[in-house]
């Protein structure tokens, strides 16, 4: 018999990319500056990590978006783009833009999306 390794690493290496992605993604979460940008947001005035305020607990939000391949996008646009939050009590409001120095920096803000998420 013999082998078609075209074939086979036709498979594997996709998996291998993921796989290092994955690990990569879940050791790049810098926790301690994560926490310090959402302090410094007053993010936890409306969240925490285990108990719902008038935001869900970050632990909530990372189960609503486990295994979704956009959830990390969705929730950068959401810290982002100041779309509309529901509260408890029926009404919405804009959600805060969180803010970074520098000013937009994306890594700050994956971090703390990443963060959330690994909740």
């Amino acid at each position: 018999m013999k082998l078609n390794f075209s074939r086979i690493s036709l498979v594997a290496l996709p998996l291998a990319l993921l796989l290092a992605s994955s690990l990569a993604q879940a050791q790049a979460v810098d926790a301690e500056a994560a926490k310090s940008l959402a302090r410094q947001n007053n993010c936890f005035k409306c969240h925490s990590v285990e108990k719902d305020k008038d935001g869900p607990a970050y632990k909530k939000v990372a189960e609503k978006f486990k295994g979704k391949p956009d959830a990390e996008a969705r929730l950068i646009t959401h810290v982002t783009s100041g779309e509309k939050a529901k509260f408890p009590d029926g009404h919405e409001e804009e959600h805060k833009i969180v803010k970074t120095s520098p000013p937009k920096d994306m890594a700050q803000i994956k971090n703390l999306v990443d963060w959330i998420l690994s909740q």
